[in-house]
C-alpha cells in the first residue's frame, strides 16, 4: 500500500503514469502536493481527493465519506512560519487531528477551497488601509459557496538584505535605480499581489527591475535566496529575518486569515486549532519571533448572509 505522504515516483506509480508528467502538473499547479526539504510531497489522502473530484469534473464537494477520516483537514494557501508551529504544535497535542497543508499562494488556495479539493485556505488578499476584503472577487473564486473568515493574526512584510547591506530605506524606486538582483514570488500568491500593487503606485517598470521575473513560492525561500547571495532583497516577513538572521526594512502590516465553509467552522477540528492559536502556552512559544499581533485572533471578519 503506498505511503501517508508519497515521493513523485510513488505517486507516479500510485496514477501509473510517468515520472515527467508528475512534474509536468505540479508546474502547471494540477496536482495537489508540498515541497518539504526540497523535495515534492504527495499526501496519499489529498490525491484520492484530486482523483475523486477530477473524476466529478469539478461537480459538488466530495461528501465526507470520500475525504478519508473525519480528523482529517486539508488545507492550501499562502504560509507563514508561526502557521507551521500551530500546525505541528495541533499534531503534538492532538495525535489523531492532521492537517495536510500545501503551499499555493492565496488565489490558488481559495480555488482549491471552490472546487472542494481543500477543506480551509490560508489567505492574506485583505485591502491593506481597511483590512476589508474584496468579496465579489471571493465570490467568483467561491462561486454559491456561504464561506467564513476567520482572522488568525496580523504580521509585518517588508523587504529583507544581507545583514552586511548599506541600505537603510528601501522601495521598487531605489531597487531599479541602484539595480539590486530582486527575488519575486509567484503569481497568485498574496505577496506578489501587494509587490505588484506597490510597483504600481511608484510607477516603476517591472521590466527595470532586476529579477522580477525569478519566482520562489515561499518566504524562506526568499531569505535562503538573499542568504546565499543569489540576490540582493526580496519581500517577506519579519519572522523570516529573524530566523534567517537578516537585515529587514518595514513595508506594511497585513491581516493572515483562513477562509472555510460555515459548516467547516464548527469542526472539533476547526475549534481545536482556534483554541491552539489562542492558547498562553502557543503564545510564548512564538512570542520570541516578534512583531505578530493575535488581539483579533479566531474572530469571524466576514460571513456569507
Amino acid at each position: 500500500m503506498p505511503a501517508e505522504n508519497m515521493s513523485t515516483k510513488e505517486v507516479a506509480e500510485y496514477l501509473g503514469i510517468n515520472e515527467k508528467q508528475v512534474y509536468a502538473l505540479i508546474k502547471a499547479k494540477g496536482i495537489p502536493c508540498t515541497r518539504v526539504t526540497g523535495k515534492w510531497v504527495f499526501p496519499k489522502k489529498l490525491i484520492d481527493r484530486w482523483i475523486i473530484n477530477s473524476a466529478l469534473k469539478e461537480g459538488p464537494v466530495i461528501e465526507a465519506s470520500a475525504k478519508g477520516s473525519s480528523d482529517d483537514l486539508f488545507a492550501a494557501g499562502s504560509n507563514d512560519p508561526v502557521l507551521d508551529i500551530l500546525i505541528n504544535h495541533i499534531k503534538d497535542g492532538e495525535p489523531e487531528t492532521h492537517i495536510f497543508s500545501s503551499v499555493t499562494g492565496s488565489t490558488e488556495g481559495l480555488r482549491l477551497l471552490g472546487t472542494g479539493l481543500t477543506d480551509i485556505a490560508w489567505c492574506h488578499l485583505a485591502k491593506p488601509d481597511t483590512g476589508e476584503y474584496d468579496i465579489d472577487a471571493l465570490a467568483k473564486l467561491l462561486p454559491h459557496k456561504r464561506i467564513a473568515i476567520v482572522h488568525l493574526f496580523k504580521r509585518e512584510l517588508g523587504f529583507m538584505l544581507h545583514p552586511d547591506a548599506k541600505e537603510k530605506t528601501m522601495n521598487f524606486s531605489i531597487i531599479a535605480e541602484k539595480k539590486l538582483r530582486f527575488i519575486n514570488r509567484q503569481q497568485g500568491s498574496g505577496t506578489r499581489i501587494i509587490t505588484e500593487k506597490y510597483i504600481e503606485y511608484e510607477k516603476v517598470d517591472p521590466e527595470t527591475v532586476t529579477g522580477y521575473m525569478s519566482e520562489v513560492n515561499t518566504h524562506l525561500e526568499v531569505g535562503l535566496r538573499i542568504l546565499n547571495g543569489d540576490c540582493d532583497t526580496g519581500i517577506a516577513t519579519n519572522a523570516i529575518a529573524k530566523i534567517l538572521g537578516l537585515k529587514f526594512i518595514p513595508l506594511m502590516k497585513e491581516n493572515f486569515d483562513m477562509v472555510l465553509l460555515q459548516e467547516t467552522f464548527f469542526r472539533d477540528e476547526v475549534q481545536k486549532f482556534i483554541e491552539t492559536l489562542n492558547s498562553e502556552n502557543f503564545r510564548k512559544m512564538v512570542a520570541h519571533l516578534g512583531n505578530y499581533d493575535f488581539s483579533r485572533s479566531g474572530k469571524i471578519i466576514y460571513s456569507t448572509p
